[in-house]
């Protein structure tokens, strides 16, 4: 059972949903029999690939916090993070275009290690502050995620991946999708946002019994037996 995954690599909530979701996937029994394909989604792609921007600054002009508002956000963020696990350090961090570093997730996929990059790009931007908008940067979390330095590279400087990177993008505003992160499960099955691992449980619970429902009898008769 396939399930697709839009997400941005700057989104804290993309991040926090991905371990939500694997947190869901230990306790579902046919854990073994699926298979997670990543896909790009950015929040911004009007932003200017040239500088980047701190984000409390975005905080305060895009919602109108003041400054002591975007920082009390921040830091709930952070401890929301800390309860799946994840160590967030937003203070400081500086936001800008994910649009090459996207096309690293595209390389990934057709490399066999798109889950790795992933988390190695969301942990650079989260937890170590380092930058995922200069591209020898991102050369070297591709190298250490386990794709070749010298064809990441190559990917970024042609912009190799730059139209699946869009295409990503179309198909989730087709599917209905106003956000990240974005789940579908087995093409039936939409789940928006960060959503508590039960949420997904039973999303995962219903795709598969659609599919296999003499699997999920002979389960049933098993646990409630005559």
């Amino acid at each position: 059972m396939r399930i697709d995954i839009w997400s941005d690599l700057i989104c804290p909530w993309c991040w926090i949903g991905k371990r939500r979701f694997e947190q869901a996937l230990i306790s579902f029994p046919q854990r073994d029999q699926t298979e997670i394909v990543h896909h790009s989604l950015q929040l911004d792609p009007a932003m200017p690939t040239d500088r980047v921007v701190r984000q409390t600054d975005m905080l305060v002009a895009t919602y109108g916090m003041t400054l002591a508002q975007a920082r009390a956000s921040q830091l709930a963020l952070e401890r929301t993070a800390a309860t799946v696990g994840l160590e967030y350090h937003l203070a400081d961090r500086t936001i800008g275009n994910t649009a090459s570093a996207h096309q690293l997730v595209q390389l990934a996929g057709d490399r066999g290690v798109q889950d790795a990059v992933v988390e190695g790009l969301y942990r650079a931007h989260f937890t170590q502050q380092r930058s995922l908008f200069d591209h020898e940067c991102l050369i070297g979390l591709a190298g250490e995620a386990g794709l070749d330095p010298d064809e990441a590279h190559r990917v970024l400087a042609e912009g190799t991946y730059a139209d699946a990177v869009d295409a990503d993008a179309r198909q989730a505003r087709a599917l209905g999708a106003t956000g990240v992160p974005f789940f579908v499960i087995d093409n039936r099955y939409g789940v928006s946002g960060a959503q508590p691992p039960e949420i997904f449980i039973e999303a995962l619970s219903h795709a598969w019994a659609d599919t296999h429902p003499a699997e999920e009898r002979a389960d049933e008769a098993m646990t409630h037996p005559a």
